[in-house]
């Protein structure tokens, strides 16, 4: 009876340990593996089942470190992976900077999701607001989440396109191009643009720091706001003063940027297009045939120089060597100077101007067709 018994406990105890071994099998499959799955992403396929389950167990167990950030406080601190750097140094001084809680718990996620051999060395923005899951995902990608895209006073808009391909930014020179030149009425709100009016002259030149992902009518959006906030009620009354209305002005304006190479001398040259507007002078100037010649594949550039005497016979309304008065729109993007220099031009008697022979880049001016002539160069 006693080894009856004995064999019945062994029996007993065997079997419950079996269920126990099913029942916990179970549910790991059942319940630990897709619990840490849907919190934490499918695991890596690098990994063994025992690292699975393993790693899936350190997870469950430490899942409020892994998804709480350690300070929803806290500042933003620039954060620096090397070549060469290991996943447990940079997961110590991560730590260490008190960006994460846990150095442990978020070296057991890179390697559960097959992320601790991806790292990017790189320079990053990091904040004890995100979560340690965030940090390591943002430190598979050093690429910055923001571009700095800039536009050089003078530049036409297809200049401006031919920027985007290596700017960062998402979307095409071709869709660009076509919204810049057919702008929605939400982009012309408040610009008081003529009917069928692009968008050339309004794109304020300047610096601007924008998400990568920016959509095209938001990057639009952005520039002309600068514009609006540049071209102010001072600036507006300038241009009413030279009975200029603001398209004009900016018309002028971009021919007066493409003309000098001085800054110093824009009050100078808008005062010489100004004088010979009121006397009903053509203004003969060379930016506006270059601008409806357009593109110069010889010379690689959309600004042709030197001109022939047959480039000036181009049959366009922006040829001011051929049409009086101003062209229907701008020829470039003027910076705040030239804006300025139309507003508050100088005061000068100057019919006619051109280039120096002193090679310096500055203007000789003339009040006469005779004593401009005596300008030119021997």
């Amino acid at each position: 009876m006693k080894r009856s018994a004995w064999g019945t406990c062994i029996l007993t105890l065997s079997t419950l340990t079996i269920c126990l071994f099913v029942l916990g099998a179970g549910w790991i499959y059942l319940s630990l593996l897709p619990q840490t799955e849907m919190s934490f992403g499918p695991p890596g396929e690098h990994l063994s089942l025992y690292q699975r389950i393993y790693l899936s167990s350190r997870l469950f167990l430490q899942k409020d470190l892994l998804k709480q950030p350690a300070n929803p406080l806290g500042e933003t601190l620039p954060f620096q992976v090397k070549i060469g750097d290991s996943v447990v140094g940079v997961v110590t001084r991560l730590e260490q900077l008190q960006l994460i809680s846990s150095a442990k718990a978020l070296r057991d996620f890179l390697v559960y999701a097959g992320l601790d051999t991806s790292l990017q060395a790189g320079e990053y923005r990091l904040s004890s607001r995100m979560t340690p899951v965030e940090i390591a995902l943002s430190l598979q990608d050093a690429t910055p989440g923001e571009v700095v895209f800039g536009i050089l006073p003078g530049w036409r808009l297809e200049e401006i396109a031919a920027t985007l391909p290596t700017s960062g930014l998402r979307f095409s020179p071709e869709d660009f191009l076509s919204l810049a030149r057919n702008p929605t009425s939400s982009l012309t709100a408040g610009l008081e643009l003529p009917d069928g009016a692009s968008l050339e002259g309004y794109l304020f030149p300047d610096s601007y720091l924008l998400p990568r992902q920016v959509a095209l009518e938001d990057f639009l959006l952005t520039i002309l706001e600068d514009f609006q906030i540049k071209v102010d009620t001072d600036l507006a009354e300038g241009f009413n003063n030279q009975g200029l209305n603001r398209h004009q002005a900016v018309t002028l304006a971009s021919i007066v940027q493409r003309e000098a190479v001085i800054e110093d001398e824009m009050p100078l040259i808008a005062s010489v297009f100004l004088n010979r507007l009121s006397n009903g002078m053509k203004l003969d100037s060379d930016p506006t045939v270059q601008y409806a010649l357009g593109y110069i594949p010889d010379q690689k550039t959309w600004w042709k120089n030197p001109l022939t005497l047959s480039d000036l016979e181009i049959d366009s309304p922006y040829n001011t060597y051929k049409y009086p008065d101003l062209p229907p729109g701008p020829i470039s993007n003027a910076g705040l100077n030239a804006l300025l220099a139309v507003a508050f031009p100088a005061r000068t008697p100057y019919f006619y101007f051109r280039m120096a022979c002193d090679g310096s880049g500055r203007h000789s001016f003339a009040e006469t067709f005779a004593e401009h002539l005596s300008n030119g160069c021997p």
